[in-house]
């Protein structure tokens, strides 16, 4: 069987059922007698157990079969849940994982059988962590009635209501059968419920299954010996209805016999076949109304209401907005040209309007389809608080809030690693030890907050906590150390400044390296990675109380509201997200401080920036005249852009630059404009 076609379902299952799992076992630390828990735990590992055998994925399947085991006793009441044991879980989790790791790069689980664990699990069903050991062996499947033994008509031990027979009863007038089948499957089959299923499916195309024993959910859930029954209603020969069974794969036998009607059925026949069939007893009435009832509640069952997409065809979709945008603006700018030289266009105008209307319709649309909650990102993150704590010696408690916010898929994949490096930062150099909390007055467990939320256009993700906060004097003393600054320097330098050096490669306070951090990798990853998504991060401090690390990303990468300006002979892009105010200042407005120009505006000093110079253009300006300058703002700093002119407010495609164009970072990319010009996108966050 190619199992290839379904590897990115098997990929995207897994994930959901390893994060589900990472929480229940969680949850079942603070609360091991939750029955709740302990069942979806067992649900999840069993649903793990099936897709790994049906991929062919023996040492995956092993372990999880050996931890359904263990849940299955502990369901059971054999075995009570103890402190090794969650970290036994926790360790089986971290196998899962690096199986599929190993399964997402080479399509191959690997070579580990992680027997260490498999031998712990055994352990613990074998009693050595649990007082009743005999029983451990009921996990293993049954063997059931051999084959040559087997009750060749067991089907007939199924209890049949009045519903059932009036069903057969209909099958039998409209000159079809009803046949009793019983199914043996074969010993050493790994996955009964599977192959069931598939039983199922195959006799579903030449009729209808009545009934069943055990029952569909029973099946479902492997509570059942190698055997199960079945009453079929079909218009096929016996011999065809067995081939169907025989079809599927590790079937050892399949029996199958002529349902026969009873005299309780044939009473039944005889009453429908009154006089005119007007009269017919309350008995068959109520029997033909439930019969009816029935068939109502069971033809459609309840379907999940989303579907996977892969990423590309949603890109693709993305591609041709992108250019129903372009077109769009091509015809806006034909029809004000025309306008210019005397031409009415007022009904052109009037369908551009709605073209506007639609495309920014169908933008919004995509794009909430491409928006995911960043939950997916942030449910691991409870359980590495967990190990941390372990491993650092540290009582910490993590509190989320936020989950459900939205950002685009592409943002969300990248936005994991500098989350994971803030917050072991917040445990390992934020929080202090726990003696040293309690001497300081404050709580023994140390708090870590992860909080999101939209703002606008863009989405603020915040980790804070209640730690010693940034020695910022222990912070200029390394970097006169390393040479990064002088004594001189650091003398004049604000407290933000001697914080964001921080952020800069290599640097690390840490006094001995572990393998939580001190080798200087990690905030420089954070600032790179999130400047890299157009976003920024900041960090406010409060030495002896704690530090918030705060980052702002945009919804969306892909289209924006732009303000179109010119700049010598050449048209630019900013941000509308990014801009605070559009002021007309005049030359003399401008003052130095420190050598560098400044406006004063409502109390506020603004330094200027004259993006001619930046970027190396001649303005077209007169220099007395007065200026435009555009407010931008990047979490607490301001800057005021000096242009040329304003062309006006304008929705624009964001283009790639490329790998062959060494592009400054100023320039965070390009758009096409409606008469086909080549306008560049100015990163507002790298000219503050």
């Amino acid at each position: 069987m190619d199992t290839s076609q379904y590897l990115e379902i098997f990929l995207d299952e897994t994930k959901e059922h390893l994060q589900n799992l990472n929480t229940q076992i969680l949850d079942l630390e603070q609360e091991p007698d939750n029955m709740d828990t302990i069942n979806e735990i067992f649900r999840a590992a069993h649903s793990l157990k099936g897709m790994a055998g049906t991929m062919g994925f023996k040492r995956m399947q092993t372990l999880t079969h050996d931890m359904e085991n263990v849940f299955s006793e502990v369901r059971n009441g054999a075995i009570k849940i103890q402190s090794d044991m969650i970290d036994t879980l926790f360790k089986c989790l971290d196998a899962l994982e690096e199986y599929l790791a190993n399964i997402q790069q080479t399509t191959d689980e690997g070579t580990n059988d992680n027997a260490d664990l498999i031998a712990i699990l055994n352990g613990i069903l074998n009693g050595d962590k649990a007082p009743t050991a005999p029983a451990k062996e009921a996990p293993k499947e049954k063997t059931a009635e051999t084959v040559e033994n087997a009750d060749k008509e067991k089907w007939r031990q199924i209890k049949v209501n009045d519903t059932e027979r009036m069903l057969v009863e209909k099958a039998y007038q409209e000159g079809l059968k009803a046949y009793g089948i019983s199914v043996y499957i074969d010993e050493t089959c790994v996955l009964k419920a599977a192959r069931a299923f598939l039983v199922f499916k195959a006799l579903e195309k030449l009729g209808e299954i009545i009934i069943s024993e055990p029952s569909a959910q029973d099946i479902e859930d492997e509570k059942f010996d190698l055997t199960f029954s079945l009453i079929f209603i079909s218009g096929s020969t016996r011999d065809e209805v067995v081939a169907a069974v025989k079809s599927v794969s590790e079937i050892a036998e399949v029996f199958c016999s002529e349902f026969e009607l009873t005299q309780q059925a044939q009473e039944v026949k005889e009453a429908t076949k009154q006089e005119g069939k007007k009269e017919i007893t309350p008995a068959v009435a109520q029997t033909t109304a439930v019969k009816t009832e029935v068939k109502k509640t069971t033809t459609k069952p309840v379907v999940n209401r989303t579907v996977r997409v892969d990423l590309e065809k949603l890109d693709g979709l993305m591609n041709l907005v992108s250019e129903l945008i372009i077109a769009k603006n091509s015809l806006v700018s034909a029809a004000t040209a025309a306008q210019s030289n005397g031409e009415n266009y007022s009904n052109v105008n009037e369908q551009i309007e709605y073209l506007e209307s639609v495309t920014t319709n169908l933008h919004e649309s995509v794009m909430k389809v491409r928006m995911v909650s960043i939950e997916s990102v942030v449910a691991k993150f409870p359980r590495m608080i967990r190990d941390l704590s372990k491993k650092l010696g540290k009582k910490m408690e993590l509190y989320m809030t936020g989950e459900d916010t939205e950002l685009d898929r592409t943002v969300v994949d990248e936005i994991g690693d500098p989350l994971m490096h803030m917050l072991r930062n917040s445990a390992d150099h934020g929080l202090e030890p726990n003696d040293v909390r309690v001497a300081n007055g404050k709580p023994e467990v140390g708090s870590i907050f992860l909080d999101a939320y939209q703002d606008g256009n863009n989405v603020v993700i915040e980790v804070r906590d209640d730690g010693g906060g940034i020695n910022t004097e222990a912070v200029k003393k390394k970097a006169i150390e390393r040479g990064t600054i002088t004594a001189e320097q650091a003398e004049s330098m604000s407290e933000k400044e001697i914080v964001d050096l921080l952020f800069l490669p290599s640097f690390s306070t840490a006094k001995s390296v572990t393998d939580v951090s001190g080798r200087g990798v990690g905030l420089d990853v954070v600032r790179s990675k999130i400047e890299a998504l157009s976003g920024e991060v900041e960090v406010k401090t409060k030495f002896g109380e704690g530090s918030t690390f705060t980052i702002r990303l945009p919804l969306t990468l892909a289209i924006i509201q732009a303000l179109m300006v010119v700049i010598g002979n050449e048209k630019y892009a900013i941000s509308l997200g990014s801009i605070q105010t559009i002021e007309d200042i005049s030359p003399d407005e401008i003052k130095l401080v420190q050598n560098k120009e400044v406006i004063h505006i409502r109390g506020t000093v603004i330094p200027i920036i004259r993006l001619n110079k930046i970027l190396d253009i001649e303005s077209t300006k007169d220099e007395k005249s007065s200026m435009t300058v555009i407010i931008v703002k990047k979490g607490d700093k301001q800057a005021g852009l000096v242009v040329d002119e304003l062309i006006g407010q304008q929705e624009i495609v964001i283009k790639s630059m490329g790998k062959f164009i060494k592009v400054p970072k100023i320039i965070s990319g390009a758009t096409i404009l409606g008469n086909g010009e080549v306008a560049l996108i100015l990163d507002a966050n790298t000219l503050i």
